[in-house]
């Protein structure tokens, strides 16, 4: 199972149709949860720990998890679909953060940091971004056309 923990809704359509189509596309290959946590608007100390005590109580003891940092590891889409086959038998938890970033608590608990990218993307697009990096994945998994 994959989950993807994320703070902030998706508000435009063009995102929300775009998400539907790859849990939809994702169907076939894994269980898929998107978990939408409130973003707050405290100061940024306060709010990225409001949001990374929220993070945790969606993360199990045995789930593998992976953040999404600025600094974390770049991988290809092969590299990802090798990384995501070798750990598919536990639960993989993808967490994206909120506009201030993760807490400490939440990156410490952290199995794995990827960046996709060293451009800063929307929330809202990046997870647009993150399930179709995923469909990939499980398409080259299963030697299937669509990457190239």
């Amino acid at each position: 199972m994959i989950k993807i923990i994320c703070v902030g809704k998706v508000k435009e359509k063009y995102f929300l149709d775009a998400i539907a189509e790859y849990k939809k596309r994702l169907s076939k290959y894994t269980k898929l949860e998107i978990i939408e946590l409130p973003d707050y608007n405290y100061d940024v100390l306060k709010t990225i720990n409001e949001e990374g005590k929220n993070i945790l109580s969606k993360i199990n003891e045995k789930d593998f998890v992976i953040t999404l940092e600025i600094h974390g590891k770049k991988v290809n889409s092969i590299e990802l679909s090798n990384f995501i086959d070798k750990n598919i038998s536990k639960n993989i938890i993808f967490v994206i953060g909120g506009s201030y970033g993760l807490s400490d608590t939440v990156l410490k608990r952290s199995n794995c940091a990827l960046s996709f990218s060293d451009l800063t993307f929307p929330h809202q697009l990046f997870r647009v971004i993150l399930l179709e990096q995923i469909y990939r994945s499980f398409k080259i998994i299963n030697n299937e056309s669509y990457h190239k």
